[in-house]
C-alpha cells in the first residue's frame, strides 16, 4: 500500500487522448449570443451595495450570485436544425440561476412547433463528479517522484479526498497526491455548461429560427450620481454639475455579448423566495464606451423603462458602468441649514403625551442640505432612478475635487424637488430648551413654551430653518411666537430665520394642546 501527502489542489485531471469528448447531442443551438436582449430589474436599496463587496471572495465561487438583489428577463435567438416529427434539442451558454418555470421556447420559422417537455441541466463537470462517476471502474493515476513518473492502474473504490484503487494483482493503493488522472472516456450525463433541453414536435423540417426567454437571478443594476457643487453669490445658493451612471452587476453565470439592454425603474412586485446571505463577488470592473447612443427613457405601465440605444457586452462576474444621461452643467441649487433640536425623535401616539420631560434631551447640530428642482427650467426634467448621490466641491487652492457629502434618492419623477442631506454645519450651532410647561387635566389642555437659540460663527449671514415637532397631540395652536412660521403638517412647524454674521437669534413660541 502506498501513502503520500494530502490531496494536492494543483493536481490535473486529464483524459485519454482517444475518447475524452462529450457528445453534443442532436440539434444543439449555435453557441453565441446573437440576438440577445436583457431587461434588468433591481430590488437593491439605493446605495446598499458597497464597493468592497465587488472584490473577489476566494473560494466562494458564484454561490453569492443567488443573493444579488435583482433579476433579469433574458431573450436569446438561436438556430436549430430540426427534422419533421419529434426532436431533442439543447441550448448552452445560459445563465446558471435560471428559474426553469419561466422558460419559453418559440419557433419563429414554424409557430406550430410544440414543446412536449423541457428541462434545465446543471450537473456540470467537476473533478469530484468525475471521480464519483468512475467508482468501480478502472482509471490510471500518474505520480511524480524523485525516481521519475510512476503510473498506477486499478479499479476506483473510493474518491472522498483519498483515492483508493484495487489493482489487478490484488493490491490496494491509497493515494492522496498525484499529478494526473487518465479516464477512458467522459461518462454520459455530465455537461460543461448549464443547458436548457427541449423535447419538440416539429411539423416542418429544416433550419428553425427560434426565440428563447427566461428569468434569471444573479444580476442587478443601480444608479450613481456624481454632483459637483459651485457656491453662488451668497452662502445660501449655488450650482450643480450633474453626472449619472448606471452600474450593472452580473453574477448570473452567463456572459451577454452585444446584447440589447433595458432597465426597469420602479417598484415591481415579485414573489421572492427566502433570502440568502447578501455577500457578493465580482472579478472585474469596466467602464463601457460612451461614444454612441445612450439611454432613452419612457413610461412603461406604472414604471419607467430605460433602453440603451446601442448594444453592449456584460461579462459574467463583472460590473459594467454606462452613462445614464450626458452630464448637465449649472443646475441651480439651494443650500439649506435645518435645526431640529428635539432629540430623540418622538412618534405620535394615540393619546396626549403629558410627561413634561418629553423632548428635553437636546440636539445641538444643524444639518446641511442641498436642494434642487428636477424640472426643465433647471436643466433637468428627467425621471431619476433610485441611487447613491455623491457631492463634491472644487478646492480652488489646488483645483482638486473634495467630497462634501453623500446621500441616496428614491425613484424621483420629473418636476419634483430633490433634497440631499450632506452632514452637519461646523460654524452654526443650535440650542433648544423648555421654558415653561403647564397642564390642566380637568380642562384637558396643556401649554408648553420652547426657546431655540441659533449661533452663527461665520463671517457671513446664514439662513436656517428651525424645525419643531408638536408631538404631544394633533390638536394644537400656536398661541404666541417671536417669528413667523409655516405649518408643514398638523404636528410640524418651520421657522425660517436669518442669523447675522457672528451673531445669534432666539426663537420662542408657546403652543396650546387640547383634547
Amino acid at each position: 500500500m502506498s501513502r503520500t501527502s494530502r490531496f494536492s489542489s494543483g493536481a490535473r485531471l486529464a483524459c485519454l487522448a482517444a475518447a475524452c469528448t462529450a457528445s453534443a447531442g442532436p440539434a444543439f443551438a449555435q453557441d453565441d449570443n446573437a440576438g440577445t436582449s436583457l431587461t434588468i430589474y433591481s430590488s437593491a436599496r439605493p446605495g446598499a451595495i458597497p464597493p468592497e463587496l465587488y472584490r473577489p471572495v476566494p473560494g466562494q465561487g458564484s454561490y453569492f450570485g443567488q443573493s444579488v438583489p435583482g433579476y433579469a428577463m433574458v431573450r436569446q435567438s438561436a438556430q436549430f436544425d430540426l427534422t419533421r416529427g419529434r426532436n431533442r434539442v439543447n441550448l448552452t451558454n445560459v445563465a446558471a440561476y435560471i428559474d426553469p418555470t419561466t422558460v419559453r421556447f418559440e419557433s419563429l420559422t414554424d409557430p406550430s412547433t410544440r414543446v412536449l417537455e423541457q428541462g434545465y441541466q446543471f450537473d456540470l463537470v467537476s473533478s469530484q463528479k468525475l471521480m464519483e462517476r468512475y467508482i468501480d471502474q478502472v482509471i490510471t493515476i500518474d505520480q511524480q517522484s524523485a525516481n521519475g513518473l510512476t503510473q498506477i492502474s486499478g479499479r476506483l473504490l473510493t474518491a472522498d479526498g483519498t483515492l483508493v484503487l484495487a489493482g489487478d494483482d490484488g493490491r490496494i493503493h491509497s493515494i492522496n497526491d498525484y499529478s494526473n488522472i487518465h479516464f477512458p472516456e467522459l461518462p454520459g450525463g455530465l455537461i460543461t455548461r448549464p443547458t436548457l433541453a427541449w423535447d419538440l414536435m416539429a411539423n416542418r423540417a429544416g433550419t428553425h429560427q427560434t426565440r428563447v426567454s427566461y428569468q434569471t437571478t444573479g444580476i442587478t443594476w443601480w444608479a450613481d450620481y456624481n454632483l459637483t457643487f459651485e457656491a453662488g453669490a451668497d452662502e445660501n445658493s449655488g450650482f450643480l454639475d450633474v453626472g449619472a451612471w448606471v452600474s450593472v452587476l452580473n453574477q448570473s453565470g452567463a456572459s451577454y455579448d452585444d446584447a440589447r439592454l433595458k432597465l426597469i425603474a420602479g417598484d415591481v412586485n415579485r414573489i421572492e423566495p427566502p433570502g440568502m446571505p447578501t455577500r457578493m463577488r465580482v472579478e472585474a470592473f469596466d467602464t463601457a464606451a460612451a461614444d454612441a447612443a445612450g439611454f432613452e427613457e419612457r413610461s412603461f405601465f406604472e414604471f419607467h423603462l430605460y433602453t440603451l440605444g446601442r448594444q453592449t457586452s456584460i461579462p459574467n462576474n463583472s460590473t459594467r458602468q454606462i452613462e445614464l444621461f450626458p452630464a448637465l452643467a449649472r443646475v441651480p441649487a439651494r443650500k439649506l441649514l435645518v435645526y431640529y433640536g428635539a432629540m430623540p425623535y418622538y412618534t405620535f401616539g394615540d393619546r396626549p403625551m403629558t410627561d413634561r420631560d418629553l423632548g428635553i434631551p437636546m440636539n445641538t447640530k444643524v444639518d446641511v442640505y442641498l436642494e434642487f428642482d428636477n424640472d426643465e427650467e433647471s436643466g433637468l426634467g428627467i425621471p431619476l432612478p433610485a441611487g447613491r448621490v455623491r457631492v463634491s466641491q472644487l478646492d480652488e487652492s489646488d483645483d482638486s475635487l473634495e467630497l462634501i457629502g453623500e446621500n441616496v434618492i428614491e425613484h424621483t419623477p420629473r418636476d419634483e424637488t430633490v433634497l440631499l442631506r450632506l452632514g452637519s454645519a461646523f460654524d452654526v450651532v443650535g440650542e433648544r430648551r423648555q421654558v415653561n410647561f403647564e397642564i390642566d387635566t380637568g380642562s384637558e389642555r396643556m401649554q408648553e413654551t420652547i426657546e431655540v437659540t441659533l449661533r452663527n460663527h461665520k463671517t457671513e449671514p446664514v439662513e436656517v430653518i428651525v424645525k419643531e415637532s408638536l408631538f404631544r397631540w394633533a390638536t394644537n395652536d400656536i398661541v404666541e411666537a417671536t417669528h413667523d412660521y409655516e405649518r408643514e403638517d398638523s404636528r410640524t412647524i418651520h421657522f425660517p430665520v436669518t442669523v447675522a454674521a457672528d451673531g445669534d437669534v432666539v426663537v420662542r413660541y408657546r403652543v396650546r394642546y387640547t383634547w
